[in-house]
Protein backbone atom coordinates (compact mmCIF):
# COMPACT_ATOMS: atom_id res chain seq x y z
CA UNK A 1 0.00 0.00 0.00
CA UNK A 2 2.99 2.32 0.17
CA UNK A 3 3.08 5.12 2.70
CA UNK A 4 -0.12 4.95 4.75
CA UNK A 5 -1.25 6.69 7.94
CA UNK A 6 -0.57 3.65 10.13
CA UNK A 7 2.95 3.28 8.75
CA UNK A 8 3.58 6.87 9.84
CA UNK A 9 2.17 6.39 13.34
CA UNK A 10 -1.33 7.77 12.85
CA UNK A 11 -4.52 6.37 14.40
CA UNK A 12 -8.17 7.40 14.54
CA UNK A 13 -8.88 8.71 18.06
CA UNK A 14 -12.02 7.79 19.98
CA UNK A 15 -14.78 10.39 19.83
CA UNK A 16 -14.52 11.11 23.56
CA UNK A 17 -10.88 12.18 23.24
CA UNK A 18 -10.44 15.96 23.31
CA UNK A 19 -11.58 17.88 20.23
CA UNK A 20 -10.22 20.96 18.58
CA UNK A 21 -13.52 21.48 16.76
CA UNK A 22 -16.60 19.92 15.17
CA UNK A 23 -17.66 20.32 11.54
CA UNK A 24 -21.34 20.71 10.57
CA UNK A 25 -23.02 21.72 7.30
CA UNK A 26 -25.93 24.12 7.72
CA UNK A 27 -29.20 22.57 6.42
CA UNK A 28 -30.76 23.91 3.22
CA UNK A 29 -31.84 21.03 0.96
CA UNK A 30 -35.63 21.26 0.38
CA UNK A 31 -35.72 17.76 -1.06
CA UNK A 32 -34.34 16.26 2.13
CA UNK A 33 -36.44 18.51 4.38
CA UNK A 34 -39.53 19.68 2.46
CA UNK A 35 -42.12 22.19 3.62
CA UNK A 36 -41.94 23.27 7.25
CA UNK A 37 -39.34 20.62 8.06
CA UNK A 38 -36.38 22.79 7.03
CA UNK A 39 -36.86 25.56 9.64
CA UNK A 40 -37.53 22.88 12.26
CA UNK A 41 -34.25 21.20 11.34
CA UNK A 42 -32.49 24.56 11.55
CA UNK A 43 -33.82 24.89 15.11
CA UNK A 44 -32.45 21.41 15.83
CA UNK A 45 -29.04 22.48 14.51
CA UNK A 46 -29.17 25.65 16.60
CA UNK A 47 -29.75 23.65 19.77
CA UNK A 48 -27.01 21.17 18.89
CA UNK A 49 -24.44 23.81 17.89
CA UNK A 50 -25.17 25.93 20.97
CA UNK A 51 -24.58 22.95 23.27
CA UNK A 52 -21.36 21.88 21.54
CA UNK A 53 -19.93 25.39 21.14
CA UNK A 54 -19.67 25.84 24.90
CA UNK A 55 -16.75 23.41 24.90
CA UNK A 56 -15.19 23.60 21.43
CA UNK A 57 -15.22 25.47 18.16
CA UNK A 58 -18.05 24.50 15.82
CA UNK A 59 -17.12 25.02 12.17
CA UNK A 60 -20.25 25.66 10.13
CA UNK A 61 -20.15 25.03 6.39
CA UNK A 62 -22.28 27.47 4.37
CA UNK A 63 -22.65 27.94 0.63
CA UNK A 64 -22.51 31.73 0.47
CA UNK A 65 -23.08 35.00 2.32
CA UNK A 66 -26.86 34.60 2.40
CA UNK A 67 -26.57 31.13 3.93
CA UNK A 68 -24.08 32.43 6.49
CA UNK A 69 -26.43 35.24 7.52
CA UNK A 70 -29.32 32.81 7.86
CA UNK A 71 -27.26 30.45 10.02
CA UNK A 72 -26.09 33.35 12.18
CA UNK A 73 -29.70 34.36 12.79
CA UNK A 74 -30.30 30.98 14.41
CA UNK A 75 -27.04 30.94 16.35
CA UNK A 76 -27.26 34.19 18.30
CA UNK A 77 -25.93 33.55 21.77
CA UNK A 78 -23.91 30.49 20.78
CA UNK A 79 -20.32 30.08 21.93
CA UNK A 80 -17.29 29.42 19.72
CA UNK A 81 -18.68 29.26 16.16
CA UNK A 82 -16.91 29.93 12.86
CA UNK A 83 -18.27 29.94 9.30
CA UNK A 84 -16.60 28.41 6.25
CA UNK A 85 -17.87 29.03 2.72
CA UNK A 86 -17.50 25.58 1.25
CA UNK A 87 -20.39 24.47 -0.92
CA UNK A 88 -22.13 21.21 0.03
CA UNK A 89 -25.28 19.52 -1.20
CA UNK A 90 -26.61 18.21 2.11
CA UNK A 91 -26.00 17.98 5.85
CA UNK A 92 -24.52 14.49 6.19
CA UNK A 93 -20.97 15.65 6.83
CA UNK A 94 -20.17 12.53 8.89
CA UNK A 95 -20.27 10.49 5.72
CA UNK A 96 -18.50 12.66 3.15
CA UNK A 97 -16.05 14.73 5.20
CA UNK A 98 -12.52 13.41 5.72
CA UNK A 99 -11.82 11.35 8.84
CA UNK A 100 -9.09 12.79 11.04
CA UNK A 101 -6.20 10.68 12.31
CA UNK A 102 -3.68 11.63 14.96
CA UNK A 103 0.01 10.96 15.43
CA UNK A 104 2.67 13.63 15.78
CA UNK A 105 -0.03 16.13 14.91
CA UNK A 106 -3.12 15.65 12.73
CA UNK A 107 -3.67 14.29 9.23
CA UNK A 108 -6.71 13.40 7.17
CA UNK A 109 -8.02 10.29 5.45
CA UNK A 110 -10.24 10.95 2.45
CA UNK A 111 -12.46 8.07 1.33
CA UNK A 112 -14.71 7.69 -1.68
CA UNK A 113 -18.31 8.76 -1.09
CA UNK A 114 -20.84 7.28 -3.53
CA UNK A 115 -24.06 8.49 -1.86
CA UNK A 116 -24.68 5.23 0.00
CA UNK A 117 -24.42 2.88 -2.93
CA UNK A 118 -25.44 5.46 -5.56
CA UNK A 119 -28.94 5.75 -4.12
CA UNK A 120 -29.03 9.53 -4.59
CA UNK A 121 -27.39 10.89 -7.73
CA UNK A 122 -27.99 14.50 -6.62
CA UNK A 123 -25.82 13.92 -3.53
CA UNK A 124 -22.81 12.45 -5.36
CA UNK A 125 -21.11 15.91 -5.58
CA UNK A 126 -20.59 15.79 -1.82
CA UNK A 127 -17.64 13.50 -2.51
CA UNK A 128 -15.95 16.62 -3.84
CA UNK A 129 -17.27 18.64 -0.88
CA UNK A 130 -15.27 16.33 1.36
CA UNK A 131 -12.17 17.00 -0.72
CA UNK A 132 -12.71 20.77 -0.43
CA UNK A 133 -13.02 20.45 3.36
CA UNK A 134 -9.73 18.57 3.42
CA UNK A 135 -7.99 21.17 1.25
CA UNK A 136 -9.23 24.00 3.48
CA UNK A 137 -7.39 22.57 6.49
CA UNK A 138 -3.93 22.53 4.94
CA UNK A 139 -3.30 19.15 6.59
CA UNK A 140 -1.62 16.18 4.97
CA UNK A 141 -4.31 14.03 3.34
CA UNK A 142 -4.16 10.32 2.61
CA UNK A 143 -6.64 9.29 -0.10
CA UNK A 144 -8.12 5.80 -0.22
CA UNK A 145 -10.02 4.17 -3.08
CA UNK A 146 -12.29 2.43 -0.57
CA UNK A 147 -15.93 3.54 -0.53
CA UNK A 148 -16.55 4.29 3.12
CA UNK A 149 -18.78 6.66 5.10
CA UNK A 150 -17.81 7.93 8.53
CA UNK A 151 -21.06 6.68 10.02
CA UNK A 152 -20.19 3.11 9.06
CA UNK A 153 -17.32 2.83 11.56
CA UNK A 154 -16.81 3.49 15.26
CA UNK A 155 -13.52 3.16 17.16
CA UNK A 156 -12.32 2.93 20.75
CA UNK A 157 -9.07 4.79 20.08
CA UNK A 158 -7.06 1.77 21.22
CA UNK A 159 -7.10 -0.26 18.03
CA UNK A 160 -10.67 -1.61 17.87
CA UNK A 161 -13.23 -0.76 15.20
CA UNK A 162 -16.90 -1.74 14.86
CA UNK A 163 -18.82 -1.89 11.59
CA UNK A 164 -21.51 -4.03 9.95
CA UNK A 165 -21.38 -6.66 7.25
CA UNK A 166 -24.57 -5.22 5.76
CA UNK A 167 -22.76 -1.97 4.95
CA UNK A 168 -19.08 -2.54 4.24
CA UNK A 169 -19.61 -5.89 2.52
CA UNK A 170 -22.50 -4.58 0.45
CA UNK A 171 -22.13 -5.05 -3.30
CA UNK A 172 -23.00 -1.37 -3.80
CA UNK A 173 -19.83 -0.24 -2.01
CA UNK A 174 -16.71 -2.32 -2.74
CA UNK A 175 -17.86 -5.41 -4.67
CA UNK A 176 -14.35 -6.51 -5.69
CA UNK A 177 -12.91 -6.51 -2.16
CA UNK A 178 -12.97 -9.34 0.36
CA UNK A 179 -13.62 -8.87 4.07
CA UNK A 180 -9.93 -9.34 4.83
CA UNK A 181 -8.93 -6.78 2.19
CA UNK A 182 -11.31 -4.24 3.72
CA UNK A 183 -9.89 -5.00 7.18
CA UNK A 184 -6.39 -4.43 5.83
CA UNK A 185 -7.38 -1.01 4.47
CA UNK A 186 -9.01 -0.01 7.76
CA UNK A 187 -5.84 -1.05 9.57
CA UNK A 188 -3.56 0.89 7.24
CA UNK A 189 -5.64 4.09 7.15
CA UNK A 190 -7.21 4.26 10.63
CA UNK A 191 -4.55 2.47 12.64
CA UNK A 192 -6.88 -0.24 13.97
CA UNK A 193 -5.82 -3.76 14.85
CA UNK A 194 -9.16 -5.52 15.27
CA UNK A 195 -12.44 -5.13 13.39
CA UNK A 196 -15.68 -6.35 14.98
CA UNK A 197 -18.29 -7.15 12.34
CA UNK A 198 -21.89 -6.83 13.53
CA UNK A 199 -24.42 -8.20 11.10
CA UNK A 200 -26.99 -5.57 10.17
CA UNK A 201 -28.58 -2.28 11.10
CA UNK A 202 -32.12 -1.08 11.75
CA UNK A 203 -35.18 -0.92 9.56
CA UNK A 204 -35.56 2.30 7.57
CA UNK A 205 -31.82 3.01 7.42
CA UNK A 206 -30.98 3.87 3.81
CA UNK A 207 -27.25 3.65 4.56
CA UNK A 208 -27.37 -0.17 4.62
CA UNK A 209 -26.72 -0.61 8.32
CA UNK A 210 -24.52 2.19 9.59
CA UNK A 211 -22.97 1.34 12.95
CA UNK A 212 -23.78 4.75 14.47
CA UNK A 213 -27.47 3.89 14.57
CA UNK A 214 -26.94 0.69 16.53
CA UNK A 215 -23.66 0.37 18.46
CA UNK A 216 -21.17 2.86 19.92
CA UNK A 217 -18.05 2.65 22.00
CA UNK A 218 -18.27 4.76 25.18
CA UNK A 219 -14.93 3.73 26.74
CA UNK A 220 -12.18 1.22 26.02
CA UNK A 221 -13.73 -2.21 26.43
CA UNK A 222 -17.26 -0.84 26.76
CA UNK A 223 -20.03 -0.27 24.21
CA UNK A 224 -23.68 0.63 23.98
CA UNK A 225 -25.98 -1.40 21.73
CA UNK A 226 -29.51 -0.45 20.72
CA UNK A 227 -32.10 -2.95 21.93
CA UNK A 228 -35.65 -3.42 20.63
CA UNK A 229 -37.93 -4.91 23.28
CA UNK A 230 -41.01 -5.44 21.09
CA UNK A 231 -40.75 -9.08 19.90
CA UNK A 232 -42.70 -8.57 16.67
CA UNK A 233 -40.66 -5.58 15.59
CA UNK A 234 -38.25 -6.32 12.70
CA UNK A 235 -35.43 -4.70 14.71
CA UNK A 236 -35.87 -7.16 17.56
CA UNK A 237 -34.26 -10.07 15.75
CA UNK A 238 -31.61 -8.00 13.95
CA UNK A 239 -30.40 -6.23 17.08
CA UNK A 240 -30.55 -9.49 19.02
CA UNK A 241 -28.14 -11.02 16.51
CA UNK A 242 -25.84 -8.01 16.83
CA UNK A 243 -25.92 -8.35 20.61
CA UNK A 244 -24.83 -11.97 20.40
CA UNK A 245 -21.87 -11.00 18.21
CA UNK A 246 -20.79 -8.06 20.35
CA UNK A 247 -21.07 -9.86 23.68
CA UNK A 248 -18.83 -12.63 22.37
CA UNK A 249 -16.24 -10.21 20.95
CA UNK A 250 -12.96 -9.05 22.40
CA UNK A 251 -11.15 -5.84 21.56
CA UNK A 252 -7.66 -5.23 20.23
CA UNK A 253 -6.23 -5.51 23.73
CA UNK A 254 -7.99 -8.79 24.49
CA UNK A 255 -10.77 -7.40 26.70
CA UNK A 256 -14.23 -8.93 26.32
CA UNK A 257 -16.56 -6.09 25.33
CA UNK A 258 -18.87 -5.02 28.16
CA UNK A 259 -22.21 -4.21 26.54
CA UNK A 260 -24.93 -1.92 27.89
CA UNK A 261 -28.30 -2.03 26.18
CA UNK A 262 -29.79 1.24 25.01
CA UNK A 263 -33.57 1.24 24.46
CA UNK A 264 -34.87 1.94 20.98
CA UNK A 265 -37.45 4.71 20.67
CA UNK A 266 -40.99 3.89 19.67
CA UNK A 267 -41.48 3.48 15.96
CA UNK A 268 -41.33 6.73 13.95
CA UNK A 269 -42.97 6.68 10.51
CA UNK A 270 -43.24 8.98 7.51
CA UNK A 271 -45.43 8.79 4.38
CA UNK A 272 -42.54 6.88 2.79
CA UNK A 273 -42.11 4.29 5.51
CA UNK A 274 -40.29 3.77 8.78
CA UNK A 275 -37.60 6.24 9.79
CA UNK A 276 -34.28 5.14 11.39
CA UNK A 277 -34.92 6.72 14.78
CA UNK A 278 -32.27 5.69 17.31
CA UNK A 279 -30.85 7.19 20.49
CA UNK A 280 -27.50 5.59 19.55
CA UNK A 281 -26.93 8.37 17.00
CA UNK A 282 -25.56 10.67 19.70
CA UNK A 283 -22.42 12.81 19.39
CA UNK A 284 -19.76 13.24 22.09
CA UNK A 285 -18.38 16.78 22.36
CA UNK A 286 -15.84 18.17 24.79
CA UNK A 287 -18.37 19.50 27.27
CA UNK A 288 -21.66 18.00 26.07
CA UNK A 289 -23.12 14.81 24.68
CA UNK A 290 -26.00 15.64 22.34
CA UNK A 291 -28.55 12.83 22.20
CA UNK A 292 -31.42 12.42 19.69
CA UNK A 293 -34.85 12.40 21.32
CA UNK A 294 -38.19 11.57 19.72
CA UNK A 295 -40.84 12.67 22.25
CA UNK A 296 -41.34 9.23 23.77
CA UNK A 297 -40.88 7.41 27.04
CA UNK A 298 -37.49 6.06 25.94
CA UNK A 299 -35.99 9.58 25.83
CA UNK A 300 -35.41 9.92 29.57
CA UNK A 301 -34.06 6.37 29.85
CA UNK A 302 -31.60 6.93 27.02
CA UNK A 303 -30.38 10.23 28.45
CA UNK A 304 -29.80 8.62 31.84
CA UNK A 305 -27.89 5.65 30.39
CA UNK A 306 -25.71 7.70 28.06
CA UNK A 307 -25.04 10.36 30.69
CA UNK A 308 -24.05 7.72 33.22
CA UNK A 309 -21.52 6.17 30.86
CA UNK A 310 -20.02 9.49 29.73
CA UNK A 311 -19.63 11.46 32.97
CA UNK A 312 -18.14 14.93 33.12
CA UNK A 313 -20.20 16.19 30.20
CA UNK A 314 -23.65 17.74 30.07
CA UNK A 315 -26.14 15.33 28.51
CA UNK A 316 -28.37 17.34 26.19
CA UNK A 317 -31.46 15.85 24.57
CA UNK A 318 -32.17 17.33 21.13
CA UNK A 319 -35.56 16.76 19.47
CA UNK A 320 -34.77 14.99 16.18
CA UNK A 321 -38.27 14.22 14.91
CA UNK A 322 -37.77 16.62 11.99
CA UNK A 323 -34.12 15.75 11.35
CA UNK A 324 -34.75 11.99 11.19
CA UNK A 325 -37.21 12.62 8.35
CA UNK A 326 -34.02 13.04 6.28
CA UNK A 327 -32.96 9.55 7.48
CA UNK A 328 -30.27 10.62 9.93
CA UNK A 329 -29.69 12.30 13.29
CA UNK A 330 -27.00 14.11 15.30
CA UNK A 331 -24.00 11.86 14.72
CA UNK A 332 -24.73 11.85 10.99
CA UNK A 333 -24.45 15.66 10.80
CA UNK A 334 -21.21 16.09 12.81
CA UNK A 335 -17.55 15.25 12.24
CA UNK A 336 -14.97 15.73 14.99
CA UNK A 337 -11.58 17.38 14.68
CA UNK A 338 -9.33 15.83 17.34
CA UNK A 339 -7.08 18.11 19.35
CA UNK A 340 -3.62 18.01 17.82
Amino acid sequence: MGSTPASQGYRMPAEWEKHEATWVSWPKDPETFPGDLLPRVEETFAQMVTALSRGEEVRVLVDDEAAELRAKSYLKGSGDVSFHRIRTVDVWVRDYAPIYVKGMGLALTKWRFNAWGRKYSDLLPDDESGRRIACSTGLKTFESDLVLEGGSVDVDGEGTLMTTEQCLLNSNRNPKLTKSEIEDTLEEYLGVKRTIWLRSGIEGDDTDGHIDDIARFVAPGRALLAAERVPGDPNHEALGSDLAVLESSSDARGRVIEVTRLPMPRRVDSPFGRLPASHANFYIGNSAVVVPTFSGESDAKALKIIGGLLPGRETVGVDCRALVYGLGALHCVTQQVPAG
